[in-house]
């Protein structure tokens, strides 16, 4: 089932993997006896990144999204697909996608709402990035930068935000204004790249320990736990619709749960 595997991406001792057959799903919780757990059918899958409830998929097709809730059975989110000619990798950095597309150079996808992706940009430095394989976004300070294996033309920097192109850039997730900074030629075609420390965290998203914090008589959250935030008592996740009961509160799927 692993025939062609070529990106693999961890969720706790779950194991998303592009291969050949699709997005395969393997239960790493057991190292020794690794389990296959099932395998979506998508078309030529490349890379993917997993952010909280959803997983980002490069394919054929371009930038497919799944619904990851249940972490051991991803569903792919229909309408929510943002064609490309040829997406690579992605990488996921709060509200934005950034995909490298080869000769589209870097695009950037608008992921505020996961299951409404949008194009917000495509970025291709005047035609000089013109072969994207794999990017990385990283902050320093108040800059944040795309780190882009471009090809046959070596490693290039992107300055996502700074004081000087965006005077308002504060914010959550403020939007990117990429300017080509820098370009390193290397020996032979840039094709990946490494990935640095996303965010400080006590738990993976299964809820496996990975840290200890110095914080007294606290420990972190189970994965049982966690999903008491974002799941009701069916296992469905919370959603807020148009349809608002003004006596109470917007429940999953558009019911109103006055008691909650």
């Amino acid at each position: 089932v692993l025939n062609g595997a070529r990106h693999i991406t961890l969720g706790g001792h779950y194991a998303y993997i592009a291969a050949d057959a699709g997005l395969v799903v393997v239960d790493l919780n057991d190292p020794l006896k690794p389990r296959h757990v099932t395998t979506v059918a998508l078309p030529d899958v490349r890379g993917s990144a997993l952010q909280f409830r959803y997983l980002w998929v490069t394919t054929a097709r371009g930038l497919d999204v799944l619904d990851v809730t249940k972490l051991d059975q991803p569903e792919l989110v229909e309408g929510a697909t943002v064609p490309l000619v040829d997406a690579r990798r992605v990488y996921v950095a709060r509200t934005f996608a950034y995909v490298a597309a080869k000769k589209d150079g870097l695009v950037i996808v608008d992921v505020k709402n996961p299951e409404r992706p949008r194009l917000y940009q495509k970025f291709d430095a005047g035609g000089a990035l013109n072969d994207a394989e794999d990017v990385v976004v990283a902050s320093t300070n108040a800059s944040l930068f795309a780190y882009v294996a471009d090809g046959r033309n070596g490693m290039k920097v992107l300055q996502l935000i700074s004081p000087s192109s965006q005077p308002n850039f504060y914010g959550f997730s403020p939007p990117p204004k990429p300017e080509l900074i820098a370009w390193a030629r290397t020996p032979s075609p840039a094709l990946a790249l490494s990935k640095g420390l996303d965010r400080d965290r006590a738990v993976d998203e299964t809820g496996g320990q990975m840290a200890i914090f110095g914080r007294l008589g606290s420990r972190p959250f189970t994965r049982p736990e966690m999903e008491r935030f974002f799941t009701d008592q069916w296992g469905r996740p919370y959603r807020v619709t148009d349809e608002v009961d003004m006596a109470g509160w917007v429940g999953p799927r558009g019911t109103a749960q006055a008691d909650r």
